[in-house]
């Protein structure tokens, strides 16, 4: 759209006008960056950070300094008694199921109270294509209920315990269903529910999308081992892989053991001369997850606005960084990917297909122009194309940019005729 034409000033008022109705939101968000901030610093002086630990190891990398200090760092990040941060971890998906096949045995049963996993741990489970060495193809027994606050949740989840469950696996965010995401109060809950049935029983969260969102993460609170992804939350938006894992000590040692090898575990792997990226990323982390926060609640603001379901609300409790989106139309998914990629700052000239993707069932449409590939932390947005057409928005590093991605998107609509200048008048 011309910049000097009439219809953008009217669609730039329009998203403009949204974000200032959000200032004061964001005024009070900027004190729990402030305080998250100066927890990390606070870590980073009590291990004595210094320059020494952005070495560069080679081959196993059998007493890294760097490898053994950004564990330590990780671990009084997580209040745990020990954490491993491996750039061997290709994804959080690849984290996530180390825990699982680290801790699980044959004859083992596994519990998700938060319903289906994310559509790339069925396969890990054994839910999709069977025989490819899954859990279930292990002999490990599954199970899944709903979290809900009520006595039917209490109720299923005493009944199961009681016959003797090892593994509690609780995703808190809402992955692609039309749910809220956990927060760490409903991870407290559960928690504490298990471990006074079965003290013994393992509760494991998938903590992708929801690293520093909220004042303390879940093994502060009951936990025993979390896991996610060093490029969500956690990468500051420029660690270019990785996982990390974090919780009881023997149990991150057992993960270990999966991903390199038993007797080998925590001691080995180097970080490829990324030392100074990981610690840096992390530094930089509560900055650009306040940005990617105050870019969800605009993100919520402008499509409420325009007529769409939006979940959470603008300005409701965020526990991470997704935003999600009911559509109830495949083509309007496809227009809104085409309209952010062609506003992100990479590959902003691709078109926009369905296409399949490992690990996912349905196909998937994702507009994901960012500085390192598949990064959550960067602007992007993706949907599995099946009803009801839920489209998940995430990340952001700058306001600035998703302004001007709302811009386009909108200006795109305007011209379409899928909303009115009207409409936008009214606001």
């Amino acid at each position: 759209m011309n910049k000097e034409s009439k219809d953008y000033e009217l669609v730039k008022n329009f998203v403009f006008e949204s974000e200032l109705e959000l200032n004061k939101l964001f005024l009070s968000r900027s004190n729990d960056l402030y305080l998250k901030l100066q927890n990390i610093l606070n870590i980073f002086h009590i291990e004595k950070l210094s320059t020494s630990h952005f070495n560069n190891s080679t081959g196993m990398g059998l007493d890294d300094i760097s490898r053994e200090k950004i564990d330590n760092i990780y671990a009084h990040l997580f209040q745990a008694e020990k954490a491993a941060v491996r750039m061997q971890f290709v994804s959080g998906t690849h984290a996530i199921a180390s825990v699982l096949f680290g801790i699980l045995r044959p004859g083992d049963m596994m519990l998700s109270v938060t319903g289906n996993p994310y559509d790339t741990l069925e396969e890990v489970i054994g839910l999709r294509n069977e025989g490819q060495g899954s859990l279930i193809d292990f002999g490990i027994k599954y199970k899944q209920i709903d979290f809900r606050e009520n006595s039917t949740f209490d109720l299923q989840l005493r009944e199961i315990l009681q016959s003797k469950c090892k593994l509690v696996f609780i995703q808190k965010s809402c992955g692609y269903t039309w749910r809220r995401s956990l927060n760490t109060k409903d991870i407290q809950k559960i928690c504490k529910m298990v471990h006074s049935i079965d003290e013994d029983c393992i509760c494991f969260v998938d903590n992708c999308y929801g690293e520093l969102v909220e004042d303390k993460e879940p093994t502060a609170y009951g936990a025993n081992i979390v896991a996610g992804s060093l490029i969500k939350n956690l990468g500051g938006t420029i660690v270019p892989s990785g996982g990390y894992v974090a919780g009881d000590q023997e149990l991150v040692e057992l993960t270990c053991n999966r991903l390199t090898a038993p007797g080998i575990g925590s001691k080995a792997g180097i970080n490829f001369g990324l030392s100074r990226t990981i610690l840096q990323g992390l530094f930089l982390s509560p900055q650009m997850i306040y940005e990617s926060l105050n870019c969800a609640d605009l993100i919520a603001s402008v499509f409420q606005k325009i007529g769409f379901k939006v979940l959470p609300e603008p300005g409701a409790y965020r526990s991470d960084i997704i935003q999600a989106i009911q559509l109830k139309d495949p083509l309007l998914i496809k227009k809104i990917c085409q309209s952010f990629q062609s506003s992100s700052p990479v590959d902003s000239f691709l078109n926009v297909i369905p296409s399949v993707m490992n690990g996912y069932e349905s196909h998937l449409l994702m507009a994901g122009g960012t500085f390192i590939e598949g990064s959550t932390s960067e602007f992007s947005a993706d949907a599995p194309l099946r009803e009801p057409y839920n489209i998940f928005i995430q990340g952001g590093t700058h306001i600035a940019h998703v302004k001007i991605a709302l811009i386009q998107l909108i200006s795109d609509l305007l011209q379409e005729n899928l909303i009115t200048r009207e409409f936008l008048r009214s606001f």
